[in-house]
């Protein structure tokens, strides 16, 4: 907020401005008149009340996504790429293909050595030899669980889905992190820190009550790659936090009748990319455009087949 003044003739004209970014960077100036050749006194007095009706014309131009805002114009630009999902609804048959599909590359984005073809045979073995063939069987009953749940997003359920996932292959599944973590590029540097451990549950909960305020506002694919990215931004556990948020991702889409997305570990470098300008830059539409294409290939996988 700053004070505007405008020679007219021999007067001097005063207006308050509020002014912020949209995503391309250009200044939005809100303004709001207060008077001509004004004292120090009445300027003090009128500057007061408008602040305040500025700030409350400003909230009608953005919406809060955690630690950024977005404006109206954004918030609709970022709707339209729903324009390019076609809602459709999976047979069995694809969901069991989608299934397989989906465990093999979650899996091998986070360095599982198991093999497509080998997907299949271990989900219909009654036994897991290895913590891998575990979280094979893990991660399919995961999906088979937000299918079929009714539980909206909440702490408890992002610990069910880490619990299915890792039980019997990692001793801290279902559980938050209480160690701090860090990711690291290939030569070692750091590219992203976790939350503090003490705000995880914290921030976990907020990310639920966001979802709860939000997601009439957002449509559903602007909706999972936030909450997706969020959850990946917060990191509340110590290993796993890639496929629960995932699962997540797919989880917003089926809540609200929009097929799953398949995110391929070919790509697993554009995604890396599109986390990362989320968390330094505060930037969706990276995203977005990642998971248009990611769609577009997981429809013609299961039709394929």
């Amino acid at each position: 907020m700053f004070l505007e003044k405008r020679k007219s003739g021999k007067s001097i004209k005063y207006y308050v401005v509020y002014s912020f970014r949209d995503e391309h960077n250009k200044v939005i100036k809100l303004r709001r008149y207060l008077g001509t050749n004004l004292s120090e006194k009445q300027l003090e007095k009128l500057s007061k009340r408008a602040e305040e009706l500025l700030e409350e014309q400003a909230k009608g131009f953005k919406t809060d996504v955690f630690n950024f805002s977005l404006t109206n114009k954004q918030l609709q630009s970022l709707n339209k790429f729903d324009e390019q999902i076609k809602v459709f609804h999976l047979s069995e048959q694809q969901w069991r293909q989608f299934t397989e599909a989906f465990v093999y590359n979650t899996n091998a984005i986070e360095g599982s050595a198991v093999l497509p073809d080998e997907v299949p045979i271990i989900l219909k073995s009654k036994e897991a030899k290895d913590d891998e063939e575990r979280e094979t069987k893990g991660v399919a009953k995961a999906i088979d669980f937000i299918r079929s749940t009714k539980q909206d997003v909440s702490v408890s359920l992002i610990l069910k889905l880490h619990q299915l996932c890792f039980e019997g292959s990692k001793s801290f599944a279902g559980k938050l992190r209480d160690v701090e973590v860090v990711i690291r590029g290939r030569g070692g540097e750091i590219i992203h820190r976790g939350s503090p451990a003490i705000a995880v549950e914290k921030e976990l909960k907020e990310l639920a009550a966001w979802y709860k305020k939000n997601k009439q506002k957002f449509k559903p694919l602007v909706l999972a790659a936030i909450m997706h990215n969020q959850f990946e931004d917060i990191h509340p556990f110590q290993d796993g936090n890639g496929r629960v948020g995932r699962l997540l991702l797919n989880y917003v889409l089926l809540q609200h009748n929009y097929p799953p997305i398949n995110i391929l570990f070919e790509d697993r470098a554009e995604y890396y990319s599109t986390l990362q300008e989320y968390q330094k830059n505060d930037k969706l539409r990276p995203t977005m455009q990642f998971l248009i294409k990611q769609y577009k290939k997981t429809l013609k996988q299961v039709r394929k087949k």
